[in-house]
């Protein structure tokens, strides 16, 4: 029996190759976004190329209700999933005073709250074939505080932070866990964040296909962090020598808090 893979903001960027990947691997793949349209195109696209089987369920991870609703529609699919792939997420670029509560509340609710609620829902499954796993993609922001997008910065160190603690619990059980840090990537969160704008993330983009694939190799290797790109990698690890207090105001000064 095929294993199958769920991936959360599956209708474009990462996720998509993400779920390329995973169906060219030999996986059914289950996909999940808001955009139906997008997902259905994609769906047919990897069930004529892939020979496998491609479900679309369309769900708006930022409702309080989506992750139970979702998992009911598993259920009465009869759809076991093996993989789970927490993709979706997304940012806003501004000051916290001025940004609006509501969005800044949902992107907790996608970023963190869905991605944890979704992962307890489908480990216990997991756990009881003893196969399969969690990639969550975090980001580089993780590492350090974000002035003018303090709750995206905080929401990815709340997800390295997650990763790294249920790697531990699991360690043992033959379940792969596996946070993929990208950088700067060129998909719509720069245009949907306002980052897109910046010069520091226009100019040091890689693709998303190519992050996709470090994450997809990273995770199939069991790998505990994935940080695709050399220059990534160098300011993950610089931010280890550099106090805090002096990166927050680099990365203010870059994202225009000073302005």
């Amino acid at each position: 029996m095929m294993p199958t893979t769920l991936i959360t903001g599956a209708s474009s960027g990462i996720g998509r190759d993400l779920a390329q990947l995973f169906a060219k691997g030999g996986d059914d793949v289950v996909l999940v976004a808001r955009s139906e349209d997008k997902l259905v195109e994609l769906a047919r696209s990897i069930e004529d190329e892939c020979h496998v089987s491609a479900t679309v369920l369309v769900a708006d991870l930022s409702d309080p209700n989506a992750i139970d609703q979702l998992c009911n529609q598993l259920n009465e699919r009869n759809i076991h999933v093996d993989n789970l792939v927490n993709n979706a997420g997304f940012g806003a670029l501004g000051k916290f005073s001025e940004l609006s509560v509501d969005r800044q509340t949902d992107m907790l609710m996608v970023n963190v709250v869905a991605l944890t609620r979704l992962t307890r829902r489908l480990l216990p499954s997991m756990l009881e074939r003893g196969r399969g796993g969690v990639l969550n993609i975090g980001s580089i922001a993780a590492h350090q505080a974000g002035p003018n997008m303090s709750v995206y910065y905080a929401s990815k160190a709340y997800v390295l932070s997650f990763t790294e603690g249920l790697r531990e619990e699991l360690h043992g059980t033959g379940l792969h866990v596996t946070c993929l840090e990208p950088g700067p990537t060129e998909t719509g969160f720069g245009e949907d964040s306002g980052m897109g704008r910046l010069k520091s993330f226009s100019t040091q983009a890689m693709s998303a296909a190519q992050v996709a694939q470090s994450g997809y190799d990273g995770y199939q290797a069991n790998e505990d962090v994935v940080i695709p790109g050399w220059k990534n990698r160098l300011l993950v690890t610089s931010t280890g020598f550099i106090p805090r207090g002096i990166t927050r105001k680099v990365v203010a000064k870059m994202q225009g808090a000073y302005e």
